[in-house]
């Protein structure tokens, strides 16, 4: 028997606890070649992207949410979630494989869900990151941009609250992030700032290729500057 990319399993939704099943990919159909300049990965096999399956839809209540959400409710929570997600939800499953649209949809919800939960700036920032990531696979620019400044404007946020503090997001990468994302979406002014930062660590930081890469950047958006100037 061949084996498939893909594989079913059983979660346990945050919200409601009722079970269902959620597809993800196999981890040796998956070799990313490089990524872009916002840390897209581009994966070798263009047919199976992982990035569709981040996020868990629970079938029953709506309540959409990825490994990195915690499992604690502030009070009130669960009633706005039931209120403004679960209410409306027309039960269906996202357990499949999954279409770009799909992946969209269920981040959009993940979005929803986490930001009714109050998760981390810096998590609500990541999914809206992956969604201008799958627009783009799209070539769907307009969306794209929408996302990344969305994604731009959490992590800033999460930076001036301190709240990636304990989670796998460095210092140095944040600052990187919210300068790139700066300048995809026209904002120079915020990506130079930003790059200046990260270039500004180069002596403390612990991720040479980063700084590296915000080196680049710089250099890209002065050739520019010179040339407009021109």
């Amino acid at each position: 028997m061949e084996l498939t990319p893909y594989y079913q399993k059983d979660m346990e939704c945050l919200n409601c606890k009722k079970k269902f099943k959620t597809t993800k990919v196999r981890s040796k159909f998956i070799k990313v070649l490089s990524h872009e300049t916002d840390f897209q990965p581009i994966y070798e096999n263009k047919e199976v992207n992982p990035l569709l399956y981040n996020i868990f839809v629970c079938e029953h209540c709506g309540f959409s949410f990825s490994d990195d959400f915690t499992k604690y409710f502030a009070p009130g929570v669960k009633e706005t979630i039931q209120e403004q997600i679960a209410s409306k939800w027309t039960p269906r499953s996202f357990g499949d494989e999954r279409t770009i649209e799909e992946g969209i949809t269920a981040y959009k919800l993940g979005i929803l869900s986490g930001t009714l939960k109050k998760e981390k700036f810096v998590s609500i920032a990541g999914l809206a990151l992956r969604i201008a990531w799958l627009y783009r696979l799209q070539t769907k620019q307009e969306e794209e941009i929408r996302f990344l400044e969305i994604a731009r404007d959490r992590y800033a946020d999460s930076f001036s609250n301190d709240d990636y503090n304990g989670t796998q997001m460095s210092e140095s990468r944040m600052l990187y992030l919210i300068a790139e994302l700066s300048r995809k979406i026209g904002d120079i002014e915020n990506a130079t700032r930003y790059f200046s930062k990260v270039i500004e660590k180069q002596k403390t930081s612990t991720e040479p290729s980063i700084i590296e890469m915000a080196k680049d950047r710089w250099h890209e958006i002065r050739a520019q500057k010179e040339k407009e100037a021109q």
